[in-house]
């Protein structure tokens, strides 16, 4: 029988609808998409073999959930998809403020109204993406607001005494009943407000002004915290912590193949962006290699964490950077350049906690040493390794490079906004640079050539062969020792 058929409780007996637990529908669901070889976290990268198998223990267990990990590192989006593994829709009494069953009715409005009506009691039809409550646990919250509290403007209309049940305003979660109910940085909670929580997570009691409820709400509760959050804003009460059925532990990216899937899946790219803008591969891990740094940086509050925003909000301004170029330039398409990476430095300022030495260095100075952290180390994936003490009759790769540095007496200065056709011609009158690419990097297309050249020149500085100049319009890149000997 379809559900537009099912409007009674007497419809609904025929149909053979029987009462499930939503943690009992979580489970059948999660057994079914595994027993299919469906994709159970639909979107989510590098968990594959860590969280999300946790997670699905979890659910078969039929746990209440702690996520507890860095920021940025989808705990929020994993619990919002827990919805996918709902049925489509469940059957409650119209007009219930928390979701009664049918077939289970808990509150009173529910039980009278069935009472007095029978089978012609009114169903109504929930479905899956209306059955996921979300609160972010501030300071400000309070009791009223999660449990409930007395409601006078209620007791005044319905004359009646503050004794009867009726006169309860039922507060989120008690509203939340047969869905999926999330609290994000649960620390943060005041001890006491988590303390309101015990019951109603081990014996289904809810506690409001005195009144004697018994009201086994069926929900499935899913908290996020953290780590940060225990030393310096609150914690978890430990009766609390122990009532929760499982504690998983999230992580960031391990590889940048993972972090670029997540980057790409994530940032809002304007399409004409997509279109105009040549994106080399070599640039994208670039970028990812970055916040890897920053994850490993002795200037950066390792327990702060980087969250994976870095990195989307990176992208963003770095494509922006190119179309900005380029819509002062007038070229229509244009290639992104190392240089452009400058752009992203607002995206770091604002996603990294910088230490007492860092705060020292500068934000933006420290950011903007990440990036050439960032060149150093992925150079050797792709050209020899330059060794930091070499004889001096040993040749190296880059000799050739460097002399003709040695003879720029007023150095190269690479300007940011200049046309591309003059960019290329700029990094074509380097020589050397075209020998080195075409012995080690044979197989570039012709448009990444030129972000390779420039990966080049700020390796080469990285790597203390060239000296490198920031100023307003550009970059210049010198011989570290040719001016000095030039003006003896």
């Amino acid at each position: 029988m379809k559900i537009e058929n099912i409007k009674t409780l007497g419809d609904l007996k025929k149909s053979g609808y029987q009462f499930k637990s939503i943690k009992d529908e979580l489970r059948d669901n999660l057994v079914q998409k595994i027993k299919n070889k469906e994709t159970t976290f639909e979107g989510v990268h590098g968990y594959e073999n860590t969280v999300i198998p946790e997670l699905e223990r979890a659910i078969l267990s039929r746990h209440n959930v702690n996520l507890l990990g860095l920021r940025g590192q989808a705990k929020t989006r994993l619990a919002r998809l827990m919805i996918n593994l709902l049925d489509e829709y469940i059957p409650y009494i119209e007009g219930s403020e928390i979701n009664d069953d049918p077939l289970k009715p808990i509150s009173r409005y529910a039980k009278e109204l069935i009472y007095e009506k029978g089978d012609v009691t009114p169903i109504s039809w929930l479905h899956r993406s209306n059955r996921f409550a979300e609160k972010l646990a501030t300071p400000d919250v309070t009791v009223a607001d999660i449990i409930g509290d007395v409601d006078p403007i209620k007791a005044a209309n319905l004359k009646l005494s503050y004794a009867d049940d009726r006169v309860i305003h039922y507060g989120m979660i008690p509203r939340a009943n047969r869905c999926i109910f999330v609290i994000n940085e649960l620390p943060d909670l005041q001890a006491r407000i988590q303390v309101a929580l015990f019951n109603i997570l081990q014996e289904g009691d809810v506690q409001i002004r005195g009144f004697k409820l018994r009201l086994p709400l069926d929900i499935q509760f899913i908290f996020t915290a953290n780590p940060e959050d225990y030393t310096n804003r609150g914690s978890i009460v430990t009766p609390l912590k122990d009532r929760i059925g499982s504690q998983i532990l999230t992580h960031y990216p391990t590889d940048i193949k993972t972090a670029r899937l997540i980057t790409q899946q994530e940032a809002k790219i304007v399409e004409s962006q997509k279109q105009n803008i040549q994106v080399p591969d070599l640039a994208k891990d670039l970028l990812e290699q970055i916040v890897f740094e920053a994850r490993e940086s002795v200037f950066v509050d390792v327990k702060s964490g980087v969250s994976a925003r870095l990195s989307i909000t990176a992208l963003e301004n770095l494509l922006s950077t190119a179309e900005l170029r380029a819509l002062k330039t007038g070229d229509e398409h244009t290639l992104l350049r190392l240089s452009d990476f400058v752009g992203i430095i607002p995206s770091v300022t604002g996603k990294v906690e910088l230490v007492y030495e860092g705060e020292q260095e500068g934000a933006a100075i420290v950011a903007y040493n990440l990036i050439g952290e960032a060149v150093k180390r992925l150079f050797p994936l792709f050209f020899p390794k330059i060794e930091k003490l070499k004889k001096q009759a040993d040749e190296s790769p880059y000799d050739d490079i460097v002399s003709w540095f040695f003879n720029q007496t007023d150095g190269f200065e690479l300007l940011d906004d200049i046309r591309d056709k003059e960019y290329k011609n700029m990094l074509d009158a380097i020589s050397p640079l075209d020998d080195l690419l075409g012995k080690y990097q044979p197989n570039l297309s012709k448009d990444d050539t030129y972000f390779v050249k420039e990966f080049v020149l700020w390796a080469l500085v990285e790597f203390k062969l060239l000296s490198k100049h920031r100023f307003l319009e550009g970059t210049q890149f010198k011989d570290p020792y040719g001016s000095f000997i030039g003006g003896i």
